[in-house]
């Protein structure tokens, strides 16, 4: 018998942000148990409870995000068993958040503040003595990895950003490097010579592929497979500046949705909830196989040598040369691919991967889930009417064709919202009410997908889309009255 899952509520204020358990009620692979006990020194039941918290925490996340507004400053976990905890800059949300027996801080910048200030400095060029640098909500600042700091302080200086009390500096011995010849689960080898690694088995419609750095190769640079079997073609490749690929593969090749954690055996891939900061990760690397640790500063700027690299997530697990477009991988839930890093796996050191769900966006691709390449997603099929078009962060279009339409009876308005994996998209249904637009409906929750009904009088009206969070294409289906 199907049941319906139980909801899982965490209360801010008088608002209520609820999540589905099934990430977190799915029994983790005793492998990833174990690779967590051995790397973070933790125990067993510290493993199996910190992968079923951070599950809640990833997947509560963006509504929580969502519900604070303007007030929110950043989430991470502590503890071995990784305590979520909530930052907001006004005191008056604390109650709330620790009624929900989540941790709360208050600080005194929001976490969109520490984002402008890291954006300023994306726009100075650095120098060579500056490694990376990324906002860190734990110490509520914008922290740059340098192996100089009067340099970097220069650098910061001359930056024209509005708080440089806000930036603090931490010493990086290592000047962080690409790892060229392999990265992630299986071997791969390309046109030029590199081998690199498969980060994560995605769709394009109907046509198979898989994600890998993007300094392993450019658009249209060919691919063999582990065993040098013909495999496929580099269709997307963004480096610098991102650091992300897609290579198309032949009808040799299918696509189970796992990874290869050797020690750990073969791991299933269910979804792609982004770990927050501090939270539990693992690399697959056919180097250095299968290491674990956690992350350390999402949406890092990384000062390569051959270029910068911006919107990075920074971790402590260990990598060495050749584990180059691997993957990160968070329990079951799909991270992103190896990008570079400094120091190896007998000392430790520094790796920074390429979100995952920056390339879904931009190439219109599909995550493989374990079981099988699942059909691709139907859209908002079925409706009278559909209209396309693309989103970047923070940006609305109104439907139909940046316009409204007339009804003359009373009937209901009905829409669906189909946007791609890993943003934020939302739709609001609005009525003229005689001097402005008023929303009667809405769908604004923390995914990629809405629907809305309506039962309203005749009127005008019109559908105002909006990218919360993201950026894509996204298809809308409208029945009207």
């Amino acid at each position: 018998m199907l049941r319906t899952p139980a909801l899982i509520g965490i209360a801010i204020g008088a608002l209520l942000v609820t999540t589905t358990p099934a990430a977190a009620t799915a029994k983790p692979p005793s492998g990833v148990v174990d690779a967590l006990q051995r790397d973070l020194g933790i125990t067993k039941d510290q493993a199996i409870n910190r992968l079923a918290n951070e599950a809640r925490g990833n997947a509560a996340a963006p509504g929580l995000s969502k519900k604070l507004g303007d007030r929110f400053a950043g989430i991470w976990y502590e503890g071995a068993e990784s305590a979520l905890v909530v930052a907001t800059t006004s005191a008056a949300d604390t109650a709330g958040i620790t009624r929900a027996g989540v941790r709360a801080r208050v600080v005194p910048r929001s976490l969109a503040q520490l984002v402008t200030l890291k954006e300023g400095l994306d726009r100075a060029a650095p120098p060579a003595s500056v490694h990376s640098w990324a906002v860190s909500p734990q110490s509520n600042s914008v922290v740059v990895l340098t192996s100089d700091e009067q340099a970097a302080r220069a650098w910061v200086a001359t930056s024209g950003i509005s708080d440089p009390a806000a930036v603090t500096f931490e010493a990086s011995a290592e000047r962080p490097r690409l790892f060229y010849d392999i990265r992630g689960g299986d071997a791969y080898y390309t046109s030029e010579g590199y081998r690199c690694s498969i980060g994560f088995a995605t769709r394009r419609g109907t046509q198979l592929g898989f994600t890998t750095a993007g300094h392993c190769g450019g658009t249209g640079v060919t691919t063999t497979g582990y065993n040098r079997v013909a495999q496929g073609t580099f269709q997307i490749s963004s480096f610098p500046g991102n650091d992300y690929a897609w290579v198309a593969t032949n009808t040799n090749w299918t696509a189970p949705g796992v990874v290869n954690g050797y020690s750990a055996g073969i791991l299933p891939v269910r979804g792609a909830a982004v770990t927050q900061p501090q939270g539990s990760i693992c690399r697959s690397g056919s180097t250095t196989q299968w290491h674990c640790g956690t992350v350390q500063a999402l949406n890092s700027t990384v000062n390569y040598p051959e270029g910068t690299v911006s919107g990075l997530t920074r971790t402590n697990v260990c990598a060495e040369g050749g584990d180059s477009g691997g993957s990160f991988i968070s329990g079951d839930q799909a991270q992103g691919m190896t990008s570079g890093g400094s120091g190896n796996c007998s000392v430790g050191g520094t790796t920074y991967f390429q979100p995952l769900g920056e390339i879904l966006s931009a190439g219109g691709l599909t995550l493989v889930t374990s079981g099988g390449t699942d059909p691709p997603p139907t859209g908002c099929q079925g409706y009278e009417e559909t209209y396309s078009g693309s989103l970047t962060s923070n940006q609305s279009v109104y439907q139909p064709n940046g316009s409204y339409y007339q009804t003359t009876v009373s009937g209901t308005h009905a829409a669906c919202l189909d946007g791609p994996s890993g943003v934020d998209f939302d739709v609001y249904l609005q009525r003229w009410n005689g001097s402005s637009w008023a929303v009667v409906a809405r769908g604004d929750s923390p995914n990629p997908d809405e629907s809305i009904t309506y039962n309203g009088a005749a009127g005008y009206y019109r559908y105002r889309v909006h990218a919360y969070s993201g950026a894509g294409s996204y298809t809308l289906g409208l029945n009207r009255p």
